[in-house]
């Protein structure tokens, strides 16, 4: 008879680090696995290219497909793929199985691989039946629905859920919460003018709360927003959510060195 007893497996968990993390903000994907492996994951890191979304986003598509290819490839064999990314991962999950609908080699690996993404704290919450994290983060903050993770993924509630068991933080919601920062990858740099507007009124909301502390789930949003802070002279540190849920406190905030 079966061991009863036996312990399950740990589920087999591939990190896709995303450009940005990988650059710029590598503290990121490190306090990616400490939550995973701390939730009960296997954790590995394949050697992996850019997701592709910018090129898909610019109209490159036969680039991006052959992006989307090699990632694929490179996350084939996991029993789930987790992106500290709302952006990276709704490209996966929504883009890749119409990028490669029409090619017969590719179009089931493209369901599949989207079918087994999560962005990391919907995975987190949504698939592991995450409730609290063991971190602790004394400040007073505010959070940012980043557009693609709201709007295509449903990540709301979640990030919040997670953060209201960190020990130390409060949260304070901005208004506009939900309205976008004007970061928007090449829109900010295609329309420079509309985008400086959104993230000054967007600045604007963050002071509001009084919070000295800025989350969100995207790292493209929080370089944007901050960077306006800093020029404003604001005293507002930005922080990915994953490195508050991990209680990270060590690292410098995002633009400071």
């Amino acid at each position: 008879m079966p061991n009863s007893d036996k312990p399950p497996d740990k589920p087999k968990v591939a990190l896709l680090v995303t450009c940005l993390v990988d650059m710029l903000r590598p503290s990121v994907g490190f306090a990616s696995v400490k939550l995973l492996e701390d939730a009960g994951c296997t954790v590995e890191v394949p050697p992996q290219t850019c997701c592709g979304q910018p090129n898909h986003n610019s109209g490159d598509r036969t680039g991006a497909a052959a992006l989307a290819r090699a990632m694929i490839a490179a996350m084939e064999g996991a029993d789930h793929v987790v992106v500290p990314s709302g952006s990276c991962a709704a490209t996966v999950i929504k883009d890749y199985p119409q990028m490669l609908a029409d090619d017969p080699a590719w179009a089931d690996r493209a369901k599949s691989l989207a079918a087994r993404s999560h962005e990391i704290v919907s995975f987190l919450t949504d698939v592991l039946g995450l409730e609290a994290v063991a971190a602790r983060f004394p400040a007073r903050a505010t959070y940012h629905d980043s557009c693609t993770g709201l709007r295509a993924l449903g990540i709301k509630a979640q990030p919040r859920k997670l953060l209201a068991s960190v020990e130390g933080l409060e949260l304070t919601e901005m208004a506009e919460a939900e309205v976008c920062c004007g970061f928007g990858g090449a829109f900010c740099v295609k329309y420079p003018e509309i985008s400086n507007k959104m993230v000054t009124d967007k600045s604007g909301h963050i002071g509001a709360t009084g919070a000295g502390l800025l989350l969100a789930g995207d790292l493209g949003c929080l370089l944007n927003m901050a960077g306006k802070l800093s020029r404003e002279g604001r005293a507002v540190e930005a922080r990915h959510v994953v490195e508050v849920l991990a209680g990270d406190s060590a690292t410098p905030a995002i633009g400071e060195t």
